[in-house]
């Protein structure tokens, strides 16, 4: 049996002639850029995120960066953000010319650990971005509270989280702005790029809609150097479709996630993750990810035993990611900045531990058992 980490073939199939008949329509309509499709998606992704505004545009990094454009955060600004992340997160904030300021993550549920925000506070932070992580919703009751103290905006990258709640309010409602991004393989996927941003602001909302198009007010009229960072009508109209059934994915990623929970509990060698409390918040399950300990059956180093799980569970026909190998502070691009340095011990764990296992809400109870019962028999051989 082979068991993909992720199948768009499955919901393109299922979607059947309703999506071929979506972007036919905008095909004969000659309407490639803006126009109804468009319009449509902002008001109803407005509606489902329940706050005022939406604004589309091409991706979920040129979202992150057309709000601090639109908060004004740039050169000489710090912005407090988290180092297990996409590396886009931080990447928006050094694009701008501000300068991302990592914290390390709770160990038991990979976010942002709120406990640390405040040590790292300057006079010259101005904003705080916390990542929505796998789907798993940051506690925005406190976070908020925090930056209410110290004044500070709050960006939040709801990547991975479209359909993410906290204490029953949708994340990208809670912050100055949310950031989302519509990548193929997201809860919320269109057949390509596609991001927006939503905002309870109309002032910030309308400068992401000039910053989005040029800097442009209105026609050749240019007030600010922008982007050229639309959404595609045939992207919008394939995410006015999936946008109806969003909430029933959710809820089949989250018997999914279930499933695995009972299939996986008590199974030596690894850590499963952390479930939500249905009365705190709402788990999107973008991503199923356990941590593999390290042991004596495969190597005394923990990323060579994840490595060695990843290689053996192919070898049955089991793909599995690893969300990431690298965090942010140690890549390549930032080294001159000396983050390398940084202690940030949960999240360096955290990178040569985790395997995310396939999901999405067409697998089927077969292919998870196969995948539980490749990892029971990998790791009591």
């Amino acid at each position: 049996m082979q068991v993909p980490p992720f199948s768009l073939s499955r919901q393109l199939s299922d979607l059947g002639q309703e999506l071929d008949a979506a972007v036919l329509k905008v095909l004969h309509s000659g309407q490639f850029v803006g126009g109804l499709e468009v319009t449509t998606f902002e008001e109803s992704f407005a509606e489902f995120i329940r706050v005022p505004f939406a604004v589309s545009c091409n991706s979920g990094t040129d979202a992150l960066i057309l709000a601090l454009r639109a908060l004004e955060i740039g050169v000489g600004d710090e912005v407090i953000t988290t180092s297990f992340s996409f590396f886009a997160t931080a990447e928006a904030i050094s694009a701008v010319g501000a300068l991302p300021v990592f914290v390390d993550v709770n160990p038991d549920n990979y976010l942002i650990e709120l406990d640390d925000i405040e040590a790292v506070i300057t006079s010259a932070t101005k904003a705080i971005l916390p990542v929505h992580l796998f789907g798993c919703p940051v506690d925005m009751k406190r976070l908020r509270q925090i930056a209410e103290k110290h004044h500070l905006k709050i960006i939040e990258d709801c990547a991975q989280a479209a359909g993410t709640e906290w204490d029953g309010e949708p994340v990208g409602s809670w912050g100055d702005v949310g950031c989302f991004s519509f990548f193929p393989t997201k809860n919320l996927g269109a057949a390509g790029d596609a991001g927006a941003i939503t905002t309870k602001d109309k002032l910030i909302a309308q400068r992401i809609r000039e910053l989005a198009v040029h800097g442009m007010p209105r026609r050749y009229l240019h007030s600010h150097l922008g982007y050229n960072s639309r959404l595609d009508a045939i992207q919008a109209a394939i995410l006015n479709l999936k946008l109806s059934r969003l909430n029933g994915w959710v809820e089949q990623r989250g018997i999914i996630a279930s499933r695995y929970t009972e299939l996986l509990e008590g199974v030596k060698g690894i850590r499963l993750p952390a479930s939500i409390n249905s009365k705190a918040g709402r788990h999107s399950w973008n991503q199923f990810v356990i941590q593999v300990h390290s042991n004596n059956q495969f190597s005394s180093s923990n990323q060579d035993n994840r490595d060695c799980l990843k290689s053996r569970l192919e070898d049955r026909g089991v793909y599995t990611i690893i969300y990431y190998p690298i965090p942010i502070h140690r890549q390549p691009a930032y080294m001159n900045m000396t983050f390398s340095k940084m202690k940030l011990p949960f999240t360096d764990k955290l990178c040569s531990e985790v395997l995310s296992l396939p999901i999405f809400p067409e697998i089927s109870e077969k292919e998870q058992v196969h995948v539980a019962d490749s990892i029971k028999e990998i790791l009591s051989n």
